[in-house]
């Protein structure tokens, strides 16, 4: 099965249209206020417009309340992607009362994180294992701090839900993160930027053929 790529934390036109040139999966769009990739409903809307049918736009949340949902909503969202301390309550909470598959991000440091994994199994329609956010890191967001963690904590384990890697991924070591880890799916934003919260078209060009190739 081809590797299935997601372009993350889109927020102009230049970026959605070399994501779908370059045959991204899936699109991400931030509703996270701190985040400097963050985009409001309306924006998202608009930036949509020009993502087709057959790929799909997941809207990206963190610790988010209904109401932050229902008006993100505004734009046609895929997916839910829940990026925060959400519990599988929460996750399976906000499934039910929105109707769409729920995609959750695990944050992974060391091997005890991987024992949170199984209390989203049955919860998430989707898993996503992002690297943990230093807690010495001023200003360190939830995802998208461009680090990477130990692969090899993944091990050959199958959960039984798709899953998805995330965290300091790029055109460069990409190979070296599907061989370790045996994803079928990757996300990335921080490495397809020239700088937080601005994509650079060529880098998204660059690490959709390196995915193709995979």
């Amino acid at each position: 099965m081809p590797l299935a790529a997601k372009i993350c934390g889109l927020n102009d036109i230049a970026g959605v249209a070399a994501a779908v040139k370059g045959g991204a999966r899936y699109v991400g769009f931030v509703f996270y206020g701190p985040s400097p990739r963050h985009v409001s409903p309306a924006e998202a809307e608009a930036l949509m417009a020009a993502v087709p049918a057959h790929v799909a736009k997941v809207g990206l949340f963190v610790d988010a309340d209904d109401a932050a949902i229902v008006a993100a909503l505004a734009a046609p969202l895929d997916w839910l992607q829940l990026h925060g301390a959400e519990t599988p309550e929460r996750v399976a909470e906000v499934k039910r009362r929105f109707g769409l598959p729920v995609m959750k991000a695990i944050p992974i440091a060391a091997t005890a994180d991987i024992a949170t994994v199984d209390r989203y199994l049955g919860a998430a329609d989707r898993l996503l294992f992002d690297a943990k956010p230093p807690r010495h890191r001023k200003g360190a967001l939830p995802g998208g701090n461009g680090l990477a963690f130990d692969w090899r904590l993944l091990g050959a384990r199958n959960w039984g839900v798709p899953w998805m890697l995330s965290g300091g991924l790029n055109a460069e070591n990409l190979v070296e993160a599907v061989t370790t880890t045996r994803a079928v799916a990757v996300d990335v934003s921080s490495g397809v930027e020239t700088r937080p919260g601005v994509k650079d078209p060529e880098k998204i060009s660059a690490f959709l053929r390196k995915a193709a190739s995979l």
